[in-house]
């Protein structure tokens, strides 16, 4: 028998995905953490307000399980592929806005760009999604850019903008990085957006080799 204050105890201080059940066992809500074991206490605290739709929707909670990731953006992007797999009905009930809002890789442009859409057309570009919180969709967006500095501007200049000095942008538009490396790029894009997270691991490697080659020790380390 499933003992919800026994769990609890267990659950670990680490990022991960939740995935609450009812008493059929049926998926009634998924969510993503920082830390588990904060995060799901909070539920079945008396002091803590989560509104009333959340606070019906923990009165059916019969058990829970939950996944550990390894950083945030591991747990938003799965949270994320197992909402649109299994449609858990508090999920959509609690989300704030009509149409789930996705993240766009326009391959059909010579250098890609990561965008935030909440119209699916047929123009070759590649969704990711849906996200049921923007706040977590703008979130994974965020450290994506960082570890990943596709361009953001719609359209290409003869020069740097403002992105490249700032170091959030290669400048593919000056010709300062060739299309295959920006290729490569956009691949490691997709395949974490795909929840291939080791592709992360791989990026941070090739930056602290370039910042090492560089002389940059204090980057590098």
């Amino acid at each position: 028998m499933f003992e919800i204050a026994e769990e609890l105890k267990k659950l670990p201080d680490q990022p991960g995905v939740y995935i609450m059940h009812d008493s059929r066992d049926a998926i009634i809500y998924i969510g993503k953490a920082v830390s588990l074991r904060k995060r799901v206490h909070q539920y079945f605290q008396a002091s803590h307000d989560e509104g009333i739709k959340k606070a019906q929707m923990v009165k059916q909670i019969a058990r829970f399980e939950y996944i550990i990731t390894d950083s945030e953006l591991e747990a938003l992007v799965l949270e994320c592929n197992l909402i649109k797999e299994h449609r858990p009905k508090y999920n959509t009930m609690l989300r704030d806005d009509k149409t789930y809002p996705y993240l766009k890789i326009t391959l059909n442009e010579k250098y890609p760009r990561i965008v935030t859409t909440r119209r699916l057309i047929k123009d070759g570009s590649r969704y990711f999604g849906p996200y049921t919180s923007s706040t977590a969709m703008k979130e994974t967006l965020n450290l994506l850019r960082k570890l990943f500095p596709l361009r953001t501007c719609k359209h290409l200049a003869d020069r740097p903008c403002l992105e490249y000095h700032i170091k959030r942008c290669l400048a593919p538009c000056a010709n300062y990085i060739d299309e295959d490396t920006y290729k490569d790029m956009v691949d490691g894009v997709c395949l974490f957006l795909e929840g291939k997270s080791e592709v992360v691991e791989q990026n941070l490697e090739k930056k602290m080799q370039m910042a090492a080659q560089n002389l940059d020790f204090e980057k590098a380390a």
